[in-house]
């Protein structure tokens, strides 16, 4: 895994705070991000909305959008991280949803597809990345964790 401990020094050099909101991710970009000697100086909240009622209940996104593009989109990934800036007032917010498998996927979303979305200096950007579907679950959690902070670094 890439060296998080370089971004997460610089959110802390510039006093940049910083929350998430994970689906399937499950809390792992939150533990590597917490796992930063001094994170607790910008980290601000971390909420794990695995299902579509909790997505709904506590981000906000409308059951429509939920029903028409479903979890794994990028509208879905939008609503997200529109509505954690709004519940978190942080300086940058990042976003994950998406299929890690080995089930869940279909042909127009096979499994290792992800969607993150990083909320920064008033702009929202949603990147969507299609990992192999041969990868392990935890690999595709990983590699999302990976490129929620390379995403990170590179705009902050």
């Amino acid at each position: 895994m890439m060296n998080n401990t370089k971004v997460i020094n610089v959110l802390i050099k510039k006093k940049i705070s910083l929350s998430v909101a994970e689906s399937c991710t499950g809390g792992m970009l939150a533990s590597t991000i917490t796992s930063v000697s001094g994170a607790s100086t910008i980290f601000n909240m971390g909420l794990i909305t695995y299902s579509n009622e909790a997505k709904s209940k506590i981000l906000k996104i409308s059951k429509k959008i939920l029903y028409k593009y479903g979890a794994v989109s990028e509208e879905c990934c939008f609503e997200m991280i529109k509505n954690l800036k709004k519940l978190s007032k942080s300086d940058v917010c990042i976003s994950t949803t998406g299929i890690a498998g080995p089930n869940g996927g279909s042909f127009t979303k096979p499994v290792g597809t992800v969607f993150i979305g990083l909320y920064v200096k008033k702009k929202i950007i949603i990147k969507k990345y299609n990992f192999n579907s041969k990868l392990l679950r935890k690999s595709i959690q990983k590699k999302t964790c990976m490129q929620a902070l390379k995403l990170m670094k590179k705009y902050i």
